[in-house]
């Protein structure tokens, strides 16, 4: 029998003995995006929200399914050898996912983290690894119109964002994980907890989901005996402005001092100075294209050797918010190293 080589720290960190290898990555943004500091990193940029499509939930559809086509174009490892997806999204029963990835014809997990959800899909695809599988593919999307429409107030309304508030991210991230294979790897998993401390305002997620980030970044130290200067950089999902100062300020009070080798995905896609972003970027495709683009290639040149990446999510919907109930916050992390 096969053994399968995975171990428990702590309270709830997994480590892989034989870690797993972040084969290729791909990404898609849109035109907002592609006027930001990250332009250079991605795949393709698209002119317009639409791409060719009636609808907004289309486009965003269209976007997953080419950035999960490229990515597989660019690792040469065939559809039919690849042995699951996990993908997901921010719309209503993840349609963008299911629908852009119908045609796939490979084995299909929907998964759901709000915008934790890039960083969920490489968890379970890496345990996936370890236990059966080859190569597996993650990917998770966003669009701007379709998410304002659906968790906040119709574009068309021309409603005023608050300084809180964050800009949901128009494109998509895929990776493809393997068995074996030069590197980058994931070594270590820490899944995060449910953590509600009471935030209602559904225009500030960075304060929603802070404490589930230092929670999770915490237990992660704790099961893992580092510190945070082990790491080139740790970076969250997407607090943006508001929730990154809000989390330094939480990790440094239990004596975590992140603030040199800390960022966040939702302060590097947007130049705030000139994008007119307010908290900065948020979304599935917030983490997914800036790992999947940016990150990615800095673990490749190894300018960042070891990296934990730690995405957010607000596990809210648009019916719990009217109905005044608290943003519940998740945070999951990986420890990607070169």
């Amino acid at each position: 029998m096969e053994m399968i080589f995975l171990k428990k720290l702590g309270k709830q960190t997994i480590q892989f003995d034989t870690p797993p290898t972040i084969l290729e990555c791909a990404s898609i943004v849109g035109p907002k995006e592609a006027q930001g500091p990250l332009a250079k990193y991605f795949d393709q940029t698209l002119d317009d929200e639409f791409w060719g499509e009636k609808s907004w939930e289309k486009a965003e559809s269209k976007i997953i399914k080419e950035t999960v086509n490229t990515v597989v174009s660019k690792s040469g490892v065939p559809s039919e050898q690849i042995d699951c997806c996990f993908a997901g999204d921010l719309l209503n029963q993840c349609i963008s996912s299911s629908f852009g990835l119908r045609e796939l014809n490979i084995p299909f997990f929907g998964v759901f983290g709000a915008c934790s959800t890039f960083v969920e899909s490489l968890s379970l695809g890496s345990i996936c690894i370890e236990s059966y599988a080859n190569n597996v593919l993650c990917a998770t999307s966003s669009h701007f119109c379709s998410a304002e429409k659906q968790f906040r107030f119709p574009l068309e309304l021309g409603n005023q964002r608050p300084p809180t508030s964050q800009w949901t991210v128009t494109g998509a991230g895929a990776t493809i994980l393997t068995k074996s294979g030069q590197g980058p790897f994931v070594t270590c998993i820490t899944p995060g907890k449910i953590v509600d401390m009471g935030i209602k305002d559904a225009n500030n997620m960075g304060a929603a989901m802070a404490p589930a980030f230092a929670d999770t970044v915490i237990a992660h130290f704790l099961d893992t005996g580092r510190s945070p200067n082990y790491y080139d950089a740790i970076i969250s999902g997407d607090l943006g402005y508001i929730g990154k100062d809000i989390a330094i300020d939480i990790l440094r009070s239990q004596g975590y001092n992140v603030k040199s080798n800390y960022n966040d995905c939702g302060v590097l896609i947007f130049d705030k100075a000139s994008q007119d972003t307010h908290a900065g970027g948020s979304g599935c495709g917030c983490c997914g294209s800036v790992f999947s683009g940016y990150l990615f290639k800095q673990l490749q040149e190894r300018k960042i050797k070891k990296l934990l990446l730690v995405a957010t999510g607000a596990l809210m919907n648009s019916t719990s918010s009217q109905q005044g109930e608290s943003i519940p916050g998740i945070a999951h992390a990986i420890s990607i190293e070169v």
